[in-house]
């Protein structure tokens, strides 16, 4: 797949991390993620990256980062970008997703300068617009400085008559909209990329 938006640069490939924002054993969000990574498998080497081992953020472990979670730094790190799919509870984001983002914003900082993609998928109407929302502007803050796409949001409502019990999307609408983001995504994250390296390359 090629894309072309404004005047960024062809992009053709992209190594994503895709953060599941969830730690329950049975998730749409990381559903979607998997979905993604296998619709983009040509294109895109999009890593999956599983939650449910991170333990709940705690400054005692100061000088003493749990192994899985420098593992999901190093594979972060190493990501030219990241899509975050976050699910809604009472309006908010999930205790697991906000205990990842603090492990990642105290003495390890892989998501600084590093675009993001917010997406979410939901049971109910809503999609997670909201946790979204509240999610953007923790990756914004200071200490965590990520650099969010301001596009097209995706909001996957009603998830469950969407999504067959192999993780596969049914509705094509969803699929077009969800690879028009995308699309949309790739130019940017490479745009961000390039912009960060020349600020790099000044300041040596």
């Amino acid at each position: 797949m090629k894309c072309y938006i404004n005047n960024y640069e062809e992009v053709t490939s992209l190594k994503i991390a895709a953060i599941a924002g969830s730690n329950a054993n049975h998730s749409y969000n990381r559903m979607l993620l998997e979905y993604i990574a296998k619709d983009f498998r040509d294109t895109d080497d999009v890593d999956v990256i599983d939650i449910r081992k991170v333990p709940l953020f705690n400054e005692n472990y100061k000088g003493k980062t749990p192994d899985v979670v420098a593992d999901i730094d190093r594979r972060v790190a190493a990501a030219d970008a990241v899509i975050i799919a976050s699910p809604e509870y009472n309006h908010s984001i999930t205790s697991a997703l906000k205990s990842m983002v603090e492990w990642l914003s105290y003495e390890l900082h892989p998501l600084e300068n590093k675009p993001v993609m917010i997406i979410g998928a939901s049971t109910h109407e809503q999609g997670s617009s909201r946790s979204q929302v509240q999610l953007r502007d923790i990756l914004i803050s200071p200490g965590v400085n990520a650099h969010v796409f301001q596009g097209e949001e995706f909001f996957m409502s009603n998830v469950a008559s969407l999504m067959d019990k192999d993780g596969n999307i049914t509705d094509p609408g969803t699929i077009k909209f969800l690879e028009k983001c995308m699309r949309e995504f790739k130019p940017y994250a490479a745009a961000i990329n390039g912009m960060v390296a020349k600020k790099e390359e000044a300041n040596n």
